[in-house]
């Protein structure tokens, strides 16, 4: 009871900010920030969008991957009639595509610009069950593996960045703590939804692919660590923010439950404050493999902190995004990992 009245009210926590700080709070005191270049997914609408729109305005210069450009310019058009000194470049990418994320690197790295930020924030919701064009189930395709591959392509220019600059990298991944709500077995799992589409379950499919982003945050941590690399790596709750993502059902049922739940829920701008924090605030120098909510540090679910199993993950996503067979893929990660 306690910890609801102190969230309603915004108390903050021991960063000194809370629930209802925002994205613009939060950036406030943060002087590097125009040297800095970062990618963010998802930044077409939502806790994205805020997110772009804020680093642009404190001078950040924003590689925004974009399903189609025609559909990014309303998001640069927006942000350059607020922030018209902002640089903002547009590169196609859809993340349930393995081949599309890999073509994104490579134009990216050809234009031989800086990374200091990855913000990997899209993510989907998605009522009923489809696979990707790589043979994964698309909950996990999109939020989960896309970003995987994303970041390891990536993970050379950051580190080189941050050594050339002497500035740390970060990378920040939105989670939720909807992945405490999966338990049991997670390739088993991803298997099973993969082959039974009449046993998709939508809620569990996308716990599964949050609490796989927040695996995947511990590991990559770890690496880090063992690399002496100047690079970090943490995932966030933005909390609960009425965006796009639950875009595959809208109707008066929808927005019936969300007008009674309203006092609970945040803004955009609230929502994207914990991002924001966790890429910019210099008083995180060095903290890495970390869960945040409302801009403090929070303990995940104990099979979120489970090293085996953010190994076992790990080594399941490499072979999963080099195979072109997505059952030899599965008998490969349910027997050899």
């Amino acid at each position: 009871m306690l910890e609801t009245i102190k969230y309603l009210i915004g108390s903050p926590g021991p960063s000194g900010f809370g629930s209802r700080s925002t994205a613009e709070d939060v950036t406030q005191n943060c002087p590097h920030l125009p040297s800095l270049t970062a990618i963010i997914t998802g930044a077409t609408s939502g806790i994205g969008a805020e997110t772009a729109r804020v680093l642009a305005k404190r001078g950040v210069r924003l590689v925004l991957p974009v399903r189609t450009i025609k559909g990014g310019e309303d998001t640069r058009g927006r942000i350059l009639m607020e922030s018209p000194q902002a640089e903002v470049l547009l590169m196609e990418l859809d993340l349930s595509s393995l081949s599309s994320v890999r073509n994104f690197v490579n134009r990216f790295l050809s234009l031989n610009l800086p990374l200091n930020l990855l913000i990997n924030n899209a993510g989907r919701f998605s009522y009923g069950h489809g696979i990707s064009e790589d043979g994964i189930e698309m909950t996990f395709a999109t939020n989960y593996l896309g970003h995987f591959e994303l970041t390891m392509l990536l993970l050379k220019k950051m580190v080189e960045t941050a050594k050339v600059r002497g500035i740390q990298g970060r990378i920040v991944t939105v989670s939720s703590c909807i992945h405490s709500w999966f338990s049991g077995d997670i390739l088993r799992y991803l298997h099973h939804i993969t082959f039974h589409p009449s046993e998709y379950d939508a809620t569990r499919a996308y716990a599964l692919s949050k609490l796989a982003n927040v695996l995947h945050t511990k590991e990559l941590s770890r690496r880090l660590h063992e690399m002496k690399a100047n690079v970090t790596v943490n995932c966030v709750h933005p909390g609960v923010v009425r965006t796009r993502l639950n875009r595959d059902r809208e109707g008066f049922v929808t927005d019936l439950v969300f007008f009674f739940s309203s006092k609970f829920m945040k803004t955009v701008s609230q929502g994207a404050a914990t991002t924001c924090y966790v890429a910019t605030n210099p008083e995180l120098e060095k903290v890495s493999g970390k869960f945040f909510a409302d801009c403090n540090e929070m303990i995940p679910s104990k099979l979120a902190s489970n090293a085996y199993e953010a190994r076992r993950l790990w080594i399941a996503s490499e072979i999963m995004a080099s195979s072109q067979n997505p059952k030899t893929v599965f008998d490969l990660m349910l027997y050899d990992t």
